[in-house]
């Protein structure tokens, strides 16, 4: 633990540091990120200072588990909070340190993914975390992000406020040095742990930290300025850039949330890109890092008609299929056997949801009622007075993508082989099971969780 230089209780906090933290984006409460470094003590104690008597105000301690002081960390965070009668709320994660990713690298995102998924689990609307990321922090985000070969949405930086689960999060420091944080801590009288894995230069950050950013400072006063002016224009360039690739896709979406391979054509390799890119992202998905844009779009646009061309993402693909472009988000496990629907009951498949809600008379009797998806050789009828027709068939009349034909939900009633099919997805529902007066006196509910 590192003291500061005396008792803090009396310190006049200077409006350097206060203005930053009072003008913050709208919120009814707030929440510090605190991890127990000099950083987030400092916050923690501007933001009781400037706004305990105003809104509720709580600290997040996210314990990763993976430094010999953790206890000591997370019991010191406690017992600030304690002393400044401040709510504590501290979670234990398990980070990922095997597999591909196990390097200092692996480590550090694992960690950064398990801080911000607690983070998204705790905020509610109207809630705003506060992170102590400084100047300093801006330049080192900026400079690894230029070495990852990152573009201008990276070289940006970290925003200073975003969305984050249902509420929000901001950086009310990110004007202010290290420096001159560390002064103020220790005129306060603060006492904050240190983190071990700081000094361990293995980690990319810390290396740019301790043996880079220092000499950079040096040759060059002003970096975290200079560095924090070029993210700025980043940012507008990102800004521009997005307001275009809206005007664009307003041409070239189908208005079902799928893009038209024609409108796209039309465009330049760069408003292609650009467009895509801006697509991922409002989907929430990170764009992957391709070396060869032009072979990628040409595959995509330029494929024969009986070609299936896709681009992988994390957690999503990007797909062809008549005509349009299909951002395809990874599927949800669809349970491998048959499942059944009580009345009165929910059933989670997949991305999809089942019940059978009471109709006009629910004490009538009805069939088992079943779940699974194709196996091949069903058939459905549309009417008693109709005869049966190939799902296949119809899937492919109805222009249903050929990824989406497996998973979706087949509806039975009646025994297993001998059932009749009484629904395809949110696609269609056999009349004795939907309207206002099902006949069979049960309506089936048939909804698509995600899109």
């Amino acid at each position: 633990m590192t003291p500061g230089a005396k008792p803090g209780s009396g310190f006049a906090w200077p409006d350097t540091l206060c203005e930053p933290v009072r003008s913050l984006p709208s919120h009814s409460r707030l929440w510090v990120a605190l991890s127990g470094g000099l950083d987030s003590v400092l916050l923690l104690h501007l933001a009781a200072f400037c706004h305990r008597s105003r809104v509720p105000l709580g600290a997040i301690h996210v314990n990763h588990q993976l430094q010999p002081n953790a206890g000591e960390a997370e019991a010191f965070c406690r017992e600030q909070c304690g002393v400044l009668g401040i709510p504590f709320v501290a979670r234990r994660v398990i980070v990922n340190t095997g597999g591909n990713d196990s390097g200092a690298g692996g480590v550090e995102e694992a960690a950064r993914k398990a801080r911000y998924a607690v983070f998204e689990q705790i905020l509610e609307p109207g809630d705003l975390l506060l992170m102590a990321h400084h100047g300093d922090d801006q330049a080192e985000t900026v400079l690894f992000r230029l070495l990852r070969g990152s573009g201008v949405a990276g070289l940006a930086g970290m925003p200073r406020s975003r969305k984050l689960g249902a509420g929000h999060l901001a950086r009310p420091l990110l004007d202010l040095a290290r420096d001159d944080i560390v002064r103020w801590a220790r005129e306060a009288g603060l006492s904050w742990v240190e983190d071990p894995s700081n000094v361990d230069q293995v980690y990319d950050r810390n290396y740019l930290r301790h043996a880079i950013l220092p000499r950079l400072k040096a040759r060059w006063p002003g970096l975290a300025r200079r560095v924090r002016h070029s993210a700025s224009a980043c940012a507008d360039s990102e800004f521009l850039n997005g307001r275009l690739a809206e005007i664009q896709w307003a041409g070239c979406s189908d208005g079902e949330g799928r893009v038209l391979v024609a409108g796209v054509k039309a465009l330049t390799l760069s408003e292609q890109r650009n467009m895509l890119r801006w697509w991922i992202r409002k989907r929430g998905f990170h764009p992957p890092q391709l070396s060869d844009w032009r072979q990628v779009m040409h595959d995509l646009l330029e494929a024969g008609e009986d070609r299936e061309p896709e681009l992988l993402g994390e957690g999503f693909s990007l797909r062809r299929f008549q005509g349009r472009l299909y951002l395809v988000p990874d599927p949800v496990d669809v349970a491998r056997r048959v499942a059944t629907i009580a009345p009165g009951e929910k059933l989670k498949w997949g991305e999809w949801t089942l019940g059978l809600e009471p109709g006009t008379n629910p004490e009538q009797t009805i069939p088992p009622i079943r779940v699974s998806t194709r196996q091949g050789g069903e058939r459905l009828r549309f009417s008693p007075r109709e005869s049966s027709k190939s799902l296949k068939n119809w899937l492919q009349e109805k222009a249903v993508p050929p990824w989406e034909r497996a998973r979706l939900p087949l509806v039975f009633a009646g025994s297993e082989g001998v059932g009749e099919l009484i629904a395809v997805g949110d696609l269609w529902c056999s009349e004795q099971y939907s309207g206002s007066a099902p006949a069979a006196g049960w309506r089936l509910i048939v909804e698509r969780d995600c899109d």
